[in-house]
Order: C-alpha cells, then structure tokens, then sequence
C-alpha cells in the first residue's frame, strides 16, 4: 500500500531552541505514513533557497520519495514558533512562500503518477482546492485536512472541499461534543465520505453520516511529552493506515468496528508523536537571513 502527501512543506522554526526543523501537514503525514510500514512520497514545490534544500534532504531521509516534486524560484515557507510546557504555540508564518504561491497543477503526466498510490492526502495549507476535482476522479482515496480556522469551516469552503473528499479531518480541540459532532455531520452532509475529528486529550470522533463512534484519547502515562508538534497529523496517519490495511477502498466503506479498531491506531501514533522533537526531527541550527 502507498500513501501520497500532496501540497505543503515548510520550516518550523522553533525561536526557543534556535532549531528549524523539517515539516508541514502533507509532509508529515507521508512521513508518518512511512514509519507505519507504508511506501510514501511527497508531491509539492520546493522553493530554490538554503532551506528548500534542507526540506528536500530531510524529507528523502525518512524513506519517503520527493522525485516528482518540482523545484521553483522564490523562498521557502517558514513559520515561527516555541513549546510551551510540551505545547506548541505559533507565532507566525510567511505565508507558506513560493510552495504556496505557485502550487503544483496536475496535468496528466502527474495525474498518473498520484493514480498508482491508494491514497493522497492534502490540506488548506497547500493550494490544492483546484485540483481536487482531477483526484475524484481517479480510484485513489483522498484525505484533506481542513485545521481548526473558523475561514476554513464557512459553507462556501467546505463546498469546495468536501464532495471530492473520502475523508476529511477536523481539530475541534476548542469545541465541545455537541458542537464537534454537528460539525461532522455537516462535512458528510456536504459530500465528504468521512469525517473525522481530533479533540487533544478528549480524543476523537469518526462520523460517516451513518453512525458516529468516538475514541479516547492515550494518556500520557510513560513520561513528559517532548512537544505536541505533528500529533494531529500522526493521529490521521495512523487512522487511514488502519484502514487501509483493514481494506477500506472507494468500493468498500469501512465497518463500525474497523473504524473503531482505526481510532485506537490513531490514539496510539498520536500519543507515540508527543515524544518526537518537532514533526519528525531532523533539525539543524537556525542561520540567521
């Protein structure tokens, strides 16, 4: 089985340790998709600079293969951030540089390409609402990352994502049950085949417009959590690989008990995350610019 990360990559410079570090929500979760036991690659738009370098070499360092991506003038995206007591606390980005402005199309040469793995994944970070359409129609699965921004929740967003999602993922750490459930039926009832929500230490729901099931979250009993960077995307990774594995296709909509078999896969990577410096660390000192 193969997973497809496509769209975002960037720079988590962490201003506390004076490191940055390789990472973005597509990256990641091809990278956590890899450590599951699965082949991967990534899909996106370096940009030409010191720190596009850096994300390339990092990303080809975890097993996950970068060779269709494309290279392109123009700066790398960086966002800033510090740990708080294991949590994460962002300050800021530069708006994702050249990997978002100029973010890859897919004509049919790459349209082959993402035809040969069983899923792809994407997110609102990557620029890739336009070519959404194209990944319906193939048999790969797609996932989307829709973040916990109110923008991205707006009826008009959700229409653009959702009828061509089999999966979309929603952080709903600030909502209650109620409200994170009723968010969940509102993203199936807008197309998308499956949603799932992550509620930090409340856990999680899975909703297919059907049943809801829901899941607690791992304690974090065996020591101090190292930072929580990359958990949400650890927690999807190990959800549709469990999934997968468990034979969830276009054709083949997954069970109450495969979904509730995937939610404890997703606690367990998530929980597994929170020990990992930055999103899979690879780090190196910041260079001043």
């Amino acid at each position: 089985m193969r997973v497809l990360g496509f769209g975002d990559n960037i720079v988590d410079r962490f201003v506390d340790r004076g490191i940055d570090y390789p990472g973005g929500n597509s990256v990641n979760v091809a990278v956590y998709a890899r450590r599951l036991g699965l082949e991967a690659a990534y899909l996106g738009v370096f940009g030409d600079d010191a720190l596009g370098r850096f994300l390339r070499e990092a990303i080809a360092d975890t097993g996950v293969a970068v060779d269709h991506c494309a290279v392109r003038a123009g700066e790398s995206g960086v966002s800033t951030l510090r740990v708080d007591s294991g949590d994460r606390v962002f300050l800021g980005w530069n708006g994702g540089g050249v990997t978002v402005r100029e973010p890859l199309v897919l004509d049919g040469r790459l349209l082959a390409y993402v035809s040969s793995f069983d899923l792809v994944h994407s997110s609102v970070y990557s620029g890739s609402e336009d070519e959404l359409p194209k990944l319906a129609g193939l048999d790969t699965l797609t996932t989307f990352d829709l973040s916990s921004e109110e923008e991205y929740r707006s009826p008009g967003y959700l229409d653009r994502v959702c009828p061509y999602a089999d999966l979309v993922l929603l952080s709903c750490s600030h909502l209650d049950e109620t409200a994170t459930r009723d968010l969940l039926a509102e993203a199936v009832r807008r197309g998308a085949g499956l949603a799932l929500a992550t509620r930090g230490a409340e856990g999680a729901l899975a909703h297919d417009g059907r049943t809801t099931v829901a899941a607690p979250a791992r304690p974090l009993d065996d020591g101090a959590p190292v930072d929580t960077m990359g958990c949400g995307d650890a927690f999807l990774a190990g959800f549709v690989v469990s999934l997968l594995r468990a034979g969830w296709r276009r054709t083949a909509r997954p069970e109450r008990r495969q979904l509730e078999r995937a939610l404890h896969d997703g606690a367990d990577a998530a929980h597994d995350q929170c020990f990992t410096e930055a999103a899979f660390g690879r780090g190196r000192p910041t260079v001043s610019v």
